[in-house]
């Protein structure tokens, strides 16, 4: 039996979780099934459930504000969503037949990897300031190609263009292709662990399709509440979920999302990611220190 005092103890997370969505984008949904299990005192299974009607609902929210600012590219967010259906729905099969233990175990080591794709993005920021295709405004021209002497605001040679244009329809099937296999590992991450996936999601869009990070942020939302609902609906047919969790949960996650989107732009995305990265390892730490007494 689940006592209201461990559901109230529990809330806060939900609020970091929240947090974590709207100023990163992603990482805090992965602290969802850990909160819930360990602070709500759910089981694993009875977790991954409630986590994606949590995170579903959070990162729905978020996204409002993100859109607003012109941060959400809706019609690719909601296509990478749903080529994750077949994953999200092999991923919930799998979910019933594994050991709560076994489950916990592997979390932590999707936790590990998390934090250190965290990392690795983190790192690889500085690298990107520079003025790459990834750092540019959205409907400005990159920077590189020269223009005619004298005349300001002149277009590129016109050997710039018929250079690419043969690499174009290339490019565009790789594109594609790196959306639909990153959209399927994110399905079935959703739907074996009760997770949102943001941090795959905000680098499979900055380098699949060319966002810059805030938009990759936005977007990123978007497809973790498209994934969340897929989930969820392969979900509710095996078992219901603890309204009395799920709610001050959402509640909390909800608060704190609409705080991280407004933070986002104000506090360095590098400080943030770091103080996460290693929360997820002390978070994975004590989850499979937890999981293997049991087992």
């Amino acid at each position: 039996m689940i006592s209201v005092g461990r559901i109230a103890a529990s809330v806060p997370l939900g609020f970091l979780i929240g947090l974590s969505l709207g100023s990163l984008g992603g990482g805090g949904s992965i602290l969802a099934v850990p909160a819930l299990v360990y602070g709500a005192g759910e089981s694993a299974h009875a977790a991954t459930t409630t986590s994606l009607v949590v995170v579903g609902a959070t990162a729905l929210a978020g996204m409002a504000g993100h859109l607003r600012a012109g941060r959400v590219r809706f019609w690719s967010g909601l296509g990478f969503g749903l080529v994750g259906i077949a994953g999200s729905f092999l991923g919930s099969l799998l979910n019933r037949d594994v050991p709560g233990d076994v489950l916990l175990l592997a979390f932590s080591g999707l936790i590990v990897a998390a934090a250190w794709r965290m990392r690795r993005r983190q790192a690889g920021t500085p690298r990107r300031a520079g003025g790459g295709r990834h750092d540019r405004t959205p409907g400005r021209p990159p920077a590189g190609p020269p223009t005619r002497a004298g005349e300001e605001g002149a277009q590129p040679a016109a050997a710039a263009p018929a250079a690419m244009a043969p690499r174009r329809l290339p490019a565009r099937a790789g594109t594609v292709l790196r959306m639909v296999i990153a959209g399927s590992a994110v399905g079935f991450l959703t739907g074996l662990f009760g997770v949102g996936g943001g941090f795959v999601i905000v680098p499979a869009l900055v380098l699949a399709l060319g966002y810059e990070m805030p938009v990759a942020v936005g977007t990123s939302l978007l497809v973790i509440a498209v994934s969340s609902a897929e989930g969820l609906a392969f979900r509710l047919e095996g078992g219901g979920v603890d309204w009395r969790v799920a709610i001050p949960f959402t509640v909390a996650g909800i608060t704190g999302v609409l705080l991280g989107t407004r933070i986002a732009g104000r506090v360095p995305a590098a400080t943030l990611t770091r103080w996460f990265t290693w929360l997820l390892i002390a978070v994975a730490a004590y989850t499979a220190a937890r999981s293997l007494a049991a087992l």
